[in-house]
């Protein structure tokens, strides 16, 4: 019985790949449309300005989430977003506490090496790159 579980997990394990694309991409564009959009509503966000710091990450979260979500150009998407992630950890929340459970930054981190995954993983077999990989092959 345990060899039977094991051999579903890795059948099944490029399908969670993408399914871990998907959901990561979804959680991320809830920032970028925030931000840019004021939807959904989030007083932090308000009026934010498209040339500022906040407006330059709701950018990167928008298109990059909208991206990774299609899993077009997943690798260096999912890269240019761990590093806008570590940017925002280093920026928004280091400077209050080492430990991301006292400074909120656990978010950042978990997106940060989330996506830094997927740079070297790829977007799985549900991905326009995928459709695109077999169709140039």
């Amino acid at each position: 019985m345990n060899a039977d579980f094991c051999a579903n997990c890795a059948a099944w394990s490029p399908r969670v790949l993408s399914i871990l694309r998907i959901v990561a991409a979804l959680l991320l564009l809830q920032f970028g449309m925030a931000k840019l959009l004021g939807f959904p509503a989030v007083p932090a966000f308000a009026g934010v300005k498209l040339f500022s710091l906040y407006g330059i990450a709701g950018s990167l979260e928008l298109v990059g989430g909208g991206l990774l979500l299609i899993g077009l150009f997943t690798r260096p998407v999912a890269f240019i977003l761990s590093g806008e992630m570590a940017v925002a950890y280093f920026i928004g929340h280091f400077p209050k506490s080492f430990i991301p459970l006292l400074n909120g930054g656990n978010e950042a981190v978990i997106y940060c090496f989330v996506f830094l995954y997927l740079a070297f993983a790829g977007g799985g077999p549900w991905s326009v790159d995928a459709v695109r990989r077999s169709v140039l092959t």
